[in-house]
């Protein structure tokens, strides 16, 4: 077994004795000094604190679960807290072995069922990562089997199971062949699928993708089935990371476990199909848009992450500028008109939607959306999912939204002239209507509407403005640094972006990777944007059906700063890197 040599010497060091000993009083009493410590370091309030251990009476929980349950504390936060208070220390990466640890006396049942996972042994001591610090009798019965002093460290539930799944596959090849006779004869027999994918050793990996893929942060999940192997990646802030490489025999399992929970047809896979899963997630529930479509080795899955909890719909935090913020929250007080966010998939204009709507939203407007797929749902907006095969289509439902009377409509895109045409008869009868359009630009979506047969005159009169958007990569808070060429690049952005000293010197950075980031140097996404006013200058150029070059110039000449410009005060002000803003502007 290869150990990294740091590690050892780590763990051959005699541990001081917590400040708490576990063994100095009984759990209950534990546990109730634990909530008391978190009072105590600002964790949770009193009020929190008092509903999570009545919750636990109740429930008959411990409180350290309750109160992840109740979303009052973050798991990752919990552990922090529970290593700080106990004296332990944490799991890090690089200390998780590449072999099991003593496999021939640790089975790998008993490493699953009691959540304890060997880390390495050296002078007499054996290194055991945890999940549950209170649950004392797993780590008897090693010290028991393996006559070894035992050290205790503690994992996070979620990178306990992508370490155990590492280290102990959930089956072995063998297994896996006899449980499904190949992967050709599975496929052909819907119910041994079906059996299959009800094992646990399925449903536990599953559930580990999906978990892991949220603590990850992760907005999105690929399966991905090749000639030899079953490819997992997550999509975390824009870029894609393969995190797992699985057996090829699993494709067909893994798959069907996933239509199972989506309620899809696991008898058909020669068709793409789309579902949704709503499952609770360390205490959360979240939403998952399902996606598969079949390939030449089988199906590939997507899974889109719909955490509302961790979607902020505040402007301030989506990156909008003070300028911008001000000239939406102009627009949004229009009686009626138009107001559309482009973009290419992918570059938040459904977020930037559902943050206006939250704005607008009160007890004396009337909002309806309607949308393909709905994302998020709102509390007091009515809205309505486009259902083509029974014919609600989107202008269907447009059209039967306008007989209840609404104050606000949002289109989830505006993809045909028909739709188009609606939205501009809706804007003309006293509502604001909200969409989204996929063009590169701002002033391109003049021209594209122009384009598709909306008569040039009806937008001139009902296009109110244009938002286009991208998404840029925030650096990390914590490891980022200052860029070794910052002068430079501070003299050349001055040179073609105007007005930069007013924000302050500069502090141009670049990424490096840390923990808090998992090595990516970035962490979360912020917007880049510019944004088109249509004033009496930009409804002549329309009625003159004028070039997106001659809108655009006219635009700049009032003020419009282009994504670029938004991106390098962004990039002066260390919040992203140069490289990512050409990235997202250049995408188009």
């Amino acid at each position: 077994m290869q150990r990294d040599e740091a590690f050892v010497a780590d763990i051959e060091q005699p541990r001081a004795l917590p400040h708490r000993s576990m063994q100095d009083m009984d759990r209950t009493a534990l546990l109730q000094s634990f909530g008391d410590f978190l009072r105590e370091e600002g964790i949770v309030d009193r009020m929190s604190l008092d509903r999570a251990g009545r919750a636990a009476q109740t429930t008959g929980d411990r409180l350290d679960t309750v109160l992840t349950k109740l979303g009052l504390v973050s798991e990752a936060g919990l552990v922090a807290a529970l290593a700080k208070f106990l004296a332990l220390d944490l799991v890090r990466p690089d200390q998780i072995p590449i072999d099991p640890v003593l496999p021939e006396l640790v089975e790998a049942e008993f490493v699953r069922h009691n959540h304890v996972l060997p880390l390495g042994c050296s002078d007499g001591r054996l290194a055991v990562g945890v999940t549950d610090p209170f649950n004392h009798d797993p780590i008897r019965a090693l010290a028991f089997l393996t006559g070894l002093s035992v050290d205790m460290r503690l994992f996070t539930a979620a990178d306990f199971d992508k370490a155990c799944a590492g280290l102990y596959p959930a089956m072995s090849r063998s297994d896996e062949t006899r449980a499904t006779g190949g992967a050709e004869a599975n496929e052909a027999d819907v119910q041994r699928l079906r059996d299959l994918a009800s094992e646990a050793p399925i449903i536990r990996l599953v559930n580990q993708i999906i978990t892991s893929a949220v603590e990850a942060r992760a907005s999105d999940i690929h399966i991905e089935p090749n000639v030899d192997q079953v490819l997992v990646r997550y999509r975390i802030d824009g870029a894609l990371r393969s995190v797992q490489v699985l057996a090829a025999d699993l494709r067909a399992a893994i798959t069907s476990r996933v239509k199972i929970m989506s309620k899809l047809d696991i008898a058909e896979r020669r068709l793409p199909q789309d579902g949704r899963i709503k499952i609770a997630v360390r205490g959360i529930d979240i939403d998952f848009r399902v996606s598969t479509i079949p390939t030449a080795f089988g199906e590939s899955v997507v899974l889109r992450v719909l955490d509302r909890n961790r979607i902020s719909l505040d402007f301030v935090e989506l990156g909008f500028s003070s300028e911008h913020i001000a000239m939406l929250q102009a627009l949004l007080q229009q009686p009626n008109g138009i107001i559309l966010v482009t973009g290419p998939t992918g570059s938040g204009k459904t977020t930037t939607l559902y943050t206006a709507l939250k704005t607008l939203n009160s007890t004396e407007r009337k909002i309806f959306s309607v949308e393909d797929p709905i994302e998020y749902q709102m509390p007091g907006i009515n809205q309505v999912q486009v259902q083509s095969e029974i014919g609600l289509t989107f202008p269907h439902a447009l059209r039967s939204m306008l007989r209840q009377d609404p104050d606000i409509i949002m289109i989830g895109e505006i993809r045909d002239l028909e739709t188009a045409r609606i939205a501009i008869q809706a804007s003309l009868t006293g509502h604001l209507v909200l969409s989204t359009l996929h063009t590169n630009d701002a002033a391109s979506a003049i021209t594209r509407l122009i384009d598709i047969g909306v008569e040039n005159y009806l937008l001139a009169s009902t296009l109110k403005g244009v938002i286009a958007q991208r998404l840029v990569r925030r650096l990390c808070s914590r490891c980022s640094h200052g860029h070794p060429q910052a002068s430079y690049w501070a003299e050349s952005f001055e040179r073609s972006v105007t007005g930069l000293r007013a924000l302050g010197q500069p502090d141009i950075r670049q990424p490096q990777g840390c923990s808090d980031c998992g090595n990516a140097g970035f962490s979360g996404r912020s917007t880049i944007a510019e944004m088109l006013v249509v004033d009496e200058a930009c409804q002549s150029l329309i009625l003159a059906k004028a070039s997106d070059t001659a809108i655009e110039r006219a635009a700049r000449e009032q003020g419009m700063q282009s994504m670029y410009e938004t991106g390098v005060r962004k990039v002066w002000r260390g919040e992203t890197t140069i490289d990512e803003v050409l990235r997202a502007t250049r995408m188009g």
